[in-house]
Parts: structure tokens; sequence; C-alpha cells
């Protein structure tokens, strides 16, 4: 085998003083996007339910995302490329008025939202093992990897765009679903979806990047943050027209450097520094 001898590396340019060779994740593919999400269901545990049916009108307070389940399988006549299914958990925190000039009474839900993009994620034909430390225990053996590439989804906080009460007559029908324990969990309690009462819809807007990435050996340099440049493939074709105008909050996916925040005028200037 060749050996490869590194050596500090001078760039006249100042981009980089070194070549090192590490072992990490590479992104063989990733999109951003923005979706606007309209009219979820929100979904409360029976006592909150009885606080949404006495309800004559409601307020959207904020929303969080608590999960975000991930599944990759490969695309069947496409080598090299995997679809990445994913399940968005959100909860959703509102004010309810159950009477005119009254105090509102503030409760929590859940709402769920599936997406599915194509992204490329190479191939590969080795099994990968590995072990983790053990503080004054034998090294625990991880079971050995498969052969897919693993998926990473960033998400931003969701703006809450609107929310809406419907009387049961005037839903569209919305099966129940299967929510799994550790998100019911949460709320402290089953969360209903079959039982007949007043729903509540909410419109959500959120900022997505989502990647494929393999462990490899690289020798790199290091440059600037790799920012995707393509929109994701979503199966969504109506999108909200204000949402669209929103720009991407690249600073939340990538925070600025120490030198960005040095900058004594207020408000700082955009990457890349004070000048």
């Amino acid at each position: 085998m060749t050996e490869h001898n590194l050596q500090p590396a001078e760039v006249a340019n100042g981009c980089f003083k070194e070549a090192v060779c590490i072992d990490a994740g590479r992104i063989y593919d990733s999109c951003g996007d923005k979706d606007c999400l309209e009219d979820l269901r929100v979904y409360f545990t029976e006592c909150n339910q009885r606080v949404i049916d006495q309800a004559i009108n409601v307020r959207s307070r904020s929303a969080e995302v608590i999960s975000v389940f991930l599944d990759v399988e490969a695309v069947p006549f496409n080598r090299g490329f995997y679809s990445v299914d994913m399940t968005f958990f959100f909860e959703v925190t509102v004010d309810v008025y159950s009477a005119p000039n009254s105090c509102p009474c503030t409760i929590s839900g859940l709402a769920m939202f599936d997406k599915k993009v194509i992204l490329y994620g190479s191939e590969g034909s080795v099994k990968i093992f590995s072990s983790d430390y053990c503080d004054d225990e034998n090294d625990y053996q991880n079971r050995p990897t498969r052969n897919l590439p693993k998926a990473v989804c960033q998400v931003a906080d969701p703006i809450v765009l609107s929310a809406r009460l419907c009387e049961p007559c005037d839903c569209r029908p919305d099966p129940c679903c299967c929510i799994p324990n550790n998100i019911c969990s949460r709320f402290g309690g089953d969360l209903g979806g079959c039982t007949p009462g007043k729903i509540l819809y909410i419109t959500l807007g959120i900022f997505t990047i989502v990647q494929l990435e393999r462990n490899v050996q690289m020798l790199i340099p290091v440059y600037d943050f790799c920012v995707p440049s393509k929109e994701c493939v979503s199966s969504s074709d109506n999108p909200c027209e204000l949402f669209r105008r929103i720009q991407f909050p690249t600073d939340q996916f990538f925070p600025p450097r120490a030198e960005d925040l040095n900058c004594d005028d207020k408000p700082p200037y955009p990457r890349g520094g004070c000048c």
C-alpha cells in the first residue's frame, strides 16, 4: 500500500495552511426547503379535548419540533439514489377562549406532517464494526451498520401562520392515526383522533435541510459552510404565497464566527466581517 506523508502546506491566498486526514461523515447530497403546512390537525389528550369542545375562539402561541422520524430506502432501478421518508412531530400551544372577554386557557397538542425527498447517497459494500468507550467497563461493541447512508434532518423553529376551529360536521374526514408512545408520554396521556368533537387546524411554516452522508476517510482543507444550492423534491404543489417571500434563515443553521460577533456596529454585518 502506498504511504502518504502529509506535510503542512502554505497556500498563497491564505485559504488553509495544512491538509489533514480525517474520518468523517461526507455529505453526498443535500437539499434545503421551506414548506407551508396548511391545515394540520392538532391532537389533544382527553382532558384538553374537552377544553377545545367548549371553545368559541383560539389564538396560536407557539409551535416546537418534538422529533423527526427518518427512514432511508434505496430507490429501485436508480443506483445510488435513496428516498428519505420523514415524519415531523410538532408541539402546538394555543390560548383557548370559552366565553367573550374571558381569560384564556393555555393548552398544548400534537400536529404531524409527512415529507419525502430523493437524494443521492452513493453505494457501499462494506460492513462497519466499532465500539464505544465505557468507563471502568469493557468497550461496548456496536452492531454492524447497514449498507445505507445516514439521513440527517435539520429543522428551524416553525412559524405559526394561522389556527382555526372546525365543527365536526364541517371537517374533512380524518382517519385515526397511530401515535408513538414516547410522543404521547410528552403530553401525559393518549392523544385521541377518533372521538367526535371540535377540531383545531393549524398552518405552520418550516425551514429544513436534509442530508445523506457516509463515513469516509478524507484528506481535506477547510473553506466554508456547504449551503445547499437546490430545493428538495416535494410532493406539495400548493405552497403559501406569503411564506414563499420569507428568506431562508441561514444564520440559524450556520452560527456566525467569533470575529463576526465582535463588530461594534449594530446590527451586525453579514457573514464575511465588519468591512
